[in-house]
């Protein structure tokens, strides 16, 4: 068993010794809160681990009480004390709902998960991360769940976890409601450079030949970026390649035969490939 959310708790625990705003600083960045914190839940939320209630619920509670403590503490005017109630409270907060949802999905499974997804009065970040807990786990009965939010007009951080989810359901059409969800929203530029790499890493994962015509329409119609991540002519680029064989006619690379090229989407493949399973939870408060 790994000792990664017991390793929380005891960074947490040193946090609450701290009696100063510099003193509270020096010790987030000495534990690297935020990494082990994110690390330790994630391993929760896939099902990876199981540590059991307690060392959730001692991490949930020690949270909790650092909530409780940090406008005392952000009460001076100092640096310190600013970053503190900019910065780190609003960490906390995120913290403390992903622990919560963590700690329903060691008590209660999927369902206590939904429950809590579908309570309109609960906290927006609770009901989020207990909706991420879910696409962690991606229980094939859960699909209709997760089709309902790939539709435009949803919360956007609810949207693009459906998005992403929808790369383990192969069987359920999923390539093609990916596909109607991206023109659907292309023209709202904001919620396209959201959307857009979350769709395409599963449209790449799903490897449906259906999606050919869309991907040859992204050629000379997508965006383009220095990184492979965010650039949508390079994922449809690597997709049509593997189709195909071909580098087909894009806006990005007008020497098509180079072996530069090759080289480029080669190495992009490998990108793609290496984080065909990992999902990306976003900020919400």
């Amino acid at each position: 068993m790994s000792n990664r959310i017991f390793h929380f708790a005891e960074a947490l625990r040193a946090l609450l010794e701290a009696s100063t705003p510099e003193a509270f600083e020096r010790t987030w960045h000495a534990v690297q809160l935020s990494d082990l914190g994110w690390q330790a839940l994630h391993g929760v939320w896939r099902r990876d681990e199981f540590y059991g209630e307690r060392g959730v619920h001692e991490v949930d509670g020690l949270l909790l009480r650092l909530l409780d403590r940090l406008p005392t503490l952000a009460e001076r005017g100092t640096n310190a004390a600013l970053r503190l109630r900019t910065f780190r409270s609003s960490e906390l907060e995120r913290l403390q709902h992903a622990a919560a949802a963590a700690l329903v999905a060691q008590r209660f499974g999927e369902a206590g998960l939904r429950t809590v997804l579908e309570d309109e009065t609960a906290p927006l970040a609770r009901r989020y991360f207990s909706f991420f807990s879910l696409a962690e786990r991606h229980p094939r009965r859960q699909w209709p769940l997760f089709a309902t939010f790939l539709v435009p007009g949803v919360h956007h951080a609810f949207m693009g976890a459906a998005a992403e989810t929808a790369r383990f359901y192969p069987d359920e059409a999923a390539a093609r409601k990916l596909v109607v969800l991206f023109d659907a929203t292309r023209a709202d530029l904001h919620l396209r450079s959201f959307l857009s790499p979350r769709i395409l890493e599963s449209l790449y994962v799903l490897n449906d030949q259906g999606t050919l015509p869309f991907l040859r329409g992204l050629l000379t119609s997508g965006y383009t970026h220095r990184h492979p991540e965010f650039c949508e002519v390079t994922r449809a680029l690597v997709m049509v390649r593997r189709f195909t064989g071909l580098v087909e006619p894009n806006v990005k690379f007008s020497d098509r035969g180079d072996s530069e090229v090759h080289t480029l989407l080669d190495r992009a493949a490998r990108v793609f490939e290496q984080r065909r399973e990992t999902l990306h939870p976003v900020k919400v408060i």
